[in-house]
């Protein structure tokens, strides 16, 4: 039988896994973007790069443009850009995209 800690426990880890966490900066990633591990500040990162196109902005490590009226893009309360992929990874798909606004 399951001591009354371990169901605690167990279930602090399960909520744990669909909330979102904290930028840097302080503020908190939107929990449709985020479970945790899947945001990021990219400004510094030397491996991924966003860049605004005409058509969007262009995620470098995948080759994804999102468009300017996508809906995965988001206000960045902070000025950075922060790029929320599937599990964290430089190569899968983009979940949201924190840009900063513009004249920031």
């Amino acid at each position: 039988m399951l001591g009354k800690n371990f169901v605690i426990a167990a279930a602090g880890l399960i909520a744990g896994t669909v909330q979102a966490h904290d930028a840097p900066a302080g503020w908190r990633y939107d929990l449709k973007c985020c479970s945790g591990i899947d945001c990021r500040e990219v400004n510094h990162d030397p491996g991924v790069r966003v860049k605004e196109t005409p058509e969007g902005y262009l995620i470098s490590t995948t080759g994804e443009t999102i468009g300017y009226r996508d809906t995965r893009i988001r206000q960045s309360p902070d000025g950075e850009y922060h790029w929320c992929s599937s599990g964290g990874l430089d190569t899968s798909r983009t979940i949201c995209l924190y840009v900063p606004p513009r004249g920031y």
